[in-house]
C-alpha cells in the first residue's frame, strides 16, 4: 500500500497511527518519523487505501490529510463519525485558516495541524491525542485522573462507561462521542458544580479540546456538540452551563456505580 504495508494487529503494545496523505514523499517521512519514535505506522494514499487499512488493522490514531484526492479529508472524516467509528483524527493540511479549523472540530476531529510543521510538532500532538485517548491515561504531572477506568458515572440519568468510553443516554440508548467530546465531558465530570474557565477545560483536557490553545471557539465548538447531544432543549441547558463572563459549569450531581 502506497510503499507502507500495514501493520496488522496484533500483541504489540506500541499505538497503531493510519497516516492518510496523497503526496508520497510527506507521507513516507511521516511514516518514517512515527516509526523512529516508537510508534508503529501505516501508510494510506487516499480514502479509499484508509477504508482498506481500518478493514485489516486496529488502529489508534488517523493523521488525515484534507486535501486528497476523491474524498477530501473533511468528508472522510464526517463519514468516519457516521460510521460509529471513533478511533482519535488529527486533520492535517495547509489550509490553517480558523473556520477551517472550526468546521474540522465540528465534525468530529481531535485536533487540526496545519502544514507547514516540524516533527517535534505531530510528534507531541499525536502522543497528546494517543495519551488522552488510552484507558487509564494519566496527566502530565504523572497523577492519575479521579476517574478510574472502568467505573460507571451516572449523572442526570445518563449513564458513562469509563472502560468502554460509551455514554448511554436515560432511554437506554448509546450516544456515540467523539475522543474529544469523551474528553470534555469526562473533565466536566470530575469537576461537578464548579465553574470552569475555558482556558482551564484546556488545561484539564490536556489541550485536546482545540488545536490552538489560545482559541475559545474551539472550546465552545465542543461544548455545543456535546449540549446538542445531552440537553433537551440546547437553547435551556439544565446539564452543562454557561456562566456569563466565567466559563462553563457541570450542573448534575454524579455518583458512581
Amino acid at each position: 500500500m502506497s510503499g507502507e504495508p500495514p501493520v496488522g494487529p496484533g500483541r504489540d503494545p506500541e499505538p497503531h497511527v493510519l497516516v492518510v496523505e496523497d503526496d508520497g514523499e510527506t507521507r513516507r517521512l511521516i511514516v518514517r518519523l512515527l516509526r523512529e519514535n516508537g510508534l508503529r505506522a501505516t501508510g494510506a494514499h487516499d480514502g479509499k487505501e484508509m477504508w482498506e487499512a481500518l478493514r485489516h488493522a486496529s488502529v489508534d490514531l488517523i493523521l488525515l490529510d484534507v486535501m486528497l484526492p476523491g474524498e477530501t479529508g473533511f468528508d472522510l472524516c464526517r463519514n468516519l463519525r457516521g460510521r460509529g467509528v471513533q478511533v482519535p483524527i488529527i486533520m492535517v493540511t495547509a489550509r490553517g485558516n480558523e473556520a477551517d479549523r472550526v468546521r474540522g472540530l465540528d465534525i468530529g476531529a481531535d485536533d487540526y495541524l496545519p502544514k507547514p510543521f516540524s516533527q517535534r510538532e505531530l510528534l507531541a500532538r499525536a502522543r497528546a491525542v494517543l495519551r488522552r485517548s488510552a484507558p487509564g491515561a494519566v496527566d502530565p504531572a504523572g497523577v492519575a485522573t479521579p476517574v478510574r477506568p472502568g467505573r460507571m458515572l451516572t449523572f442526570a440519568g445518563w449513564t458513562l462507561d469509563t472502560a468502554r468510553r460509551e455514554l448511554m443516554s436515560p432511554a437506554g440508548a448509546v450516544v456515540e462521542l467523539s475522543g474529544g467530546e469523551y474528553d470534555l465531558l469526562i473533565t466536566l465530570v470530575e469537576h461537578p458544580q464548579r465553574v470552569l474557565s475555558r482556558e482551564r477545560l484546556l488545561e484539564l483536557a490536556r489541550n485536546r479540546v482545540s488545536v490552538d490553545p489560545a482559541s475559545d471557539r474551539s472550546v465552545d465548538v465542543q461544548v455545543s456538540r456535546l449540549r446538542r447531544k445531552l440537553e433537551p432543549e440546547e437553547g435551556s441547558p439544565t446539564v452543562i452551563k454557561t456562566v456569563r463572563g466565567a466559563g462553563y459549569m457541570f450542573v448534575p450531581q454524579v455518583e458512581p456505580q
